[in-house]
Order: C-alpha cells, then structure tokens, then sequence
C-alpha cells in the first residue's frame, strides 16, 4: 500500500492525514476542523468527517481509529468538531458499539501534543471547548504514564519541555525539540522517521511575549518511506500557525544544517499567512510590505520538484490574510527555482466543489493523486456557471 497524505478541505483550518507505508497502514491525523456545516446534510459543505471516517481501518471490535493525533496548538480552527466525532476518555468505556458504524466515534490510539501551546494559548485567548476537551484527555493519558497503567487508548508522546521541570519525569514519552524518533502508538515504524523542531523554548520574557503572539505550534518534519528500500521518498514539514518570529528562530539554529528544514511537501504555515513570512500588515501596507529574509530562507529549502499546499479558503487577490494573495506569490517564487506546485485545498479541484486533495508518495517522490468525483461534486459542478 502507497504512503498517502490527505489534506481535507475544512476552509481556513487544518486535518491532514498521513498514512504509511507500512503493512498495518498506520495512520497520523494533524488537527481537525469538522465544522458544524459539513455535519448538515442540507448544507454544502464538504463532508469531511465522512472523507476521514472512509480513509479509515477498523480495530477488532469494528470501531474507526487513527494509530496517532497531533494536535498542532489548541486553536478553533485545529480542533472543532473533535469531541463530536473522537472518544476521549478509558477505551474500557466505549459507549458506541452498538451504533451505525457513521455513528461511532474515533478512537484515538496515540496523542501527541505539546504542554507549551495550552500554556501560551491561555496567556492570549480563552480556550475552545473542544481544546478544553482535548486538554482533560491529555492529563488524563498523562497520569496513566506516571501510575503505570497504560492500556490500549491511553497512550500519549509529549512534544517539547515543559517549563520549570514539570515533564523531567515523563521519560520515553518525552520527544525534545531536536529529537529524532521512530515510533508511533508504542512501536517501532521503519517507514516513518520524524524530527521535533517546535516549538521552541523562550530566551527571556520578552520573547515568550512574541512567540505567544505568533501562536507557537508543534512544527514536525517527517521523513515518510514509499518502500524499505526508498526510505526518503517524501519529507513533509508541517507547523500548525507558526508564524515570522518561529521561523527566524529555527534558521538562527539550522542555518549551517539546512537539510533539517527541507521538504518535498509544506503544508503553508497559517492557512497561507503573509505573518508567517513577514512582520508587515498586508491589508495596511499592500506592495511596501517586506519580507523577512532570514523566516524566508528557513520556509525556501524546498527540495526539487517540492509541493507547497494551503489549507485555506479560496485565496484572492484582496487584503485578506489568512489566506493572502502576497504569501502565495512568495510561495510561487520559493517553488519556481525547484520546478515546484503550489496547491491550496478551497480551489483542488475547484473552488465551487472542493474534495480532498491526495498526495501519493512512490519511489519517484511526492505527486498529486486525481481527484476523486462524489456524487455531490458532480452536482455541483453541472451547476456551477460556465464561461460562455
């Protein structure tokens, strides 16, 4: 089976799902965004939650699943609709056998998050029941670690230090910033190989002050196998909503070793964000604005052929950021010295009737898969006005 990742359009939002190479298929979904829209059968848009739930394997007991969820940071537009359509809590307590398989909710085998956003995130903006949901389920997986009771559904990995030594005992489950690993809900995966490279830790208080601003995501970049003997086929860099301030940071520390930052796929920090690549206003300054070289050059080491997609809305040349029409210009540029692709979910395969963009992973890299046509993208498109 082929390593395929899914980029699902949820509008300006993420949930992506990779999945392996490997002979269980093993999964990994970064956020979700199921709006209340897409759980309506009357209204148009996209059911993504159906999308996921098909991409899906069942367990023994006939419940959905994904071996791992990482949460990038607790923002809305990362987490709606989780407590809806995940179960959170001991896997013991299961309440959904009985229902339709539609109707169960998805186990989460794995988590995998990081303490700093939930602690950033409260010093800015309240959290979203669904974030507060997500967060329960984490200490609750937390404590199972540190009683020794781990079971099936309680596993989690912990992306980044905590602050003043509040995760010096969490061991095994600890991936540092920095850390290279290999394993996903507790076993060894040669077809996947990932480096923690966010978020990163304050230098003083001031700073601490910016990268909250900047809304400090896990940023991932994962090496992704097409086969045992094509260990590097794709590498995909993924970084929630980090923004300019984090990737200055991470070129400061991986200038004089840029192969850490390269990629054949980025997922478009931000929704396509001009703020991930600039302290400029768009919307004020429009063409004056500048671009920070050195948050340039850490998002620019695209590798040849290299894909860039933004999990976005439609991307119009306005004064809206996310998603900005000057960011995807600079995208353009960065991708048009590696033969590249800029992609953005809202438009694939077109804007009226978006459908989840596949990226299929092979020994000859990363490429963009056909879109699938459902029956309500076909309705859709003999709709839709034609030129003429």
């Amino acid at each position: 089976m082929n390593a395929n990742l899914t980029f699902f359009p949820v509008g300006c939002g993420d949930m992506t799902l990779v999945r392996m190479a490997d002979e269980e298929a093993t999964t990994l979904l970064i956020d979700c965004n199921i709006r209340a829209a897409a759980d309506d059968s009357d209204d148009p848009t996209r059911n993504v939650a159906a999308d996921l739930r098909e991409r899906l394997q069942r367990d023994s007991e006939g419940r959905p699943y994904v071996d791992a969820f990482l949460l990038s940071h607790p923002d809305k537009d990362h987490c709606t609709g989780l407590e809806a359509h995940f179960y959170l809590g001991p896997l013991t307590d299961y309440p959904d056998d009985k229902k339709p398989d539609a109707e169960k909710r998805i186990v989460i085998r794995e988590i995998w998050s990081s303490p700093i956003v939930f602690r950033r995130a409260s010093k800015t903006l309240p959290l979203c029941p669904d974030a507060k949901a997500f967060s329960r389920e984490v200490k609750r997986r937390v404590q199972c670690f540190r009683d020794g009771a781990v079971g099936e559904g309680d596993r989690i990995r912990v992306m980044g230090e905590d602050e003043d030594g509040k995760t010096d005992d969490l061991g095994d489950i600890l991936v540092k910033v920095g850390d290279r690993f290999q394993t996903i809900n507790g076993k060894h995966n040669a077809y996947f190989n990932a480096q923690l490279l966010a978020p990163l830790p304050s230098d003083s208080d001031d700073d601490e002050d910016v990268v909250s601003k900047n809304h400090s995501s896990v940023i991932l970049n994962m090496t992704l196998a097409s086969s045992l003997s094509f260990l590097d086929s794709c590498r995909f860099l993924t970084a929630g909503d980090a923004e300019v301030a984090i990737w200055e940071r991470l070129w400061k520390r991986y200038r004089d070793t840029p192969d850490v930052l390269s990629y054949d796929v980025l997922q478009a920090p931000h929704h396509c964000s001009w703020h991930s690549l600039s302290y400029d206003s768009w919307s004020k300054l429009k063409e004056k604005v500048e671009v920070a070289a050195d948050a340039r050059s850490a998002l620019a080491q695209a590798r040849y052929g290299a894909i860039i997609i933004a999990s976005s809305k439609p991307i119009k040349d306005d004064d809206a950021d996310p998603p900005c029409v000057r960011a995807r210009r600079e995208y353009k540029a960065i991708l048009a010295e590696h033969d590249g692709v800029f992609l953005c979910t809202g438009e694939s395969p077109n804007s009226w009737a978006p459908e989840p963009l596949e990226i299929e992973i092979t020994a000859a890299g990363a490429k963009k898969k056909a879109a699938r046509k459902s029956a309500a993208a076909a309705v859709a498109a003999a709709a839709a006005p034609r030129a003429g």
